[in-house]
């Protein structure tokens, strides 16, 4: 478990990359590819995600509250159990309720 907050990352190509349990707090990933890369259990408050490739990627158990996720590619992407609040930002159409994500009362 690492940290990297409020890393720029943007644009970076990070496929596969392992992510577990690290403290992500701010960092900005837009545009990154981040296909097949393990979030698990990671704390993505206020990430930003946008326009992120994340397919076939983890986010089961990551903290995704007021991350910004908007025109993110979210295909295959495990977000069982991860937990989000009103402000985390969806792309158009996507349902995080039937992907698993839990949202804070």
């Amino acid at each position: 478990m690492g940290s990297l907050w409020g890393a720029n990352l943007y644009q970076a190509g990070l496929p596969g990359a392992n992510f577990y349990e690290a403290t992500l707090l701010r960092v900005n990933l837009h545009r990154a590819l981040l296909s097949g890369a393990n979030f698990g259990g990671a704390d993505l408050t206020e990430a930003n995600l946008d326009e992120a490739v994340l397919r076939g990627a983890t986010l089961a158990r990551a903290n995704i509250r007021w991350a910004y996720l908007t025109v993110a590619v979210l295909f295959q992407t495990n977000l069982h159990k991860a937990e989000a609040n009103e402000c985390t930002t969806w792309p158009d159409g996507f349902d995080p309720a039937a992907a698993g994500v839990i949202f804070e009362d």
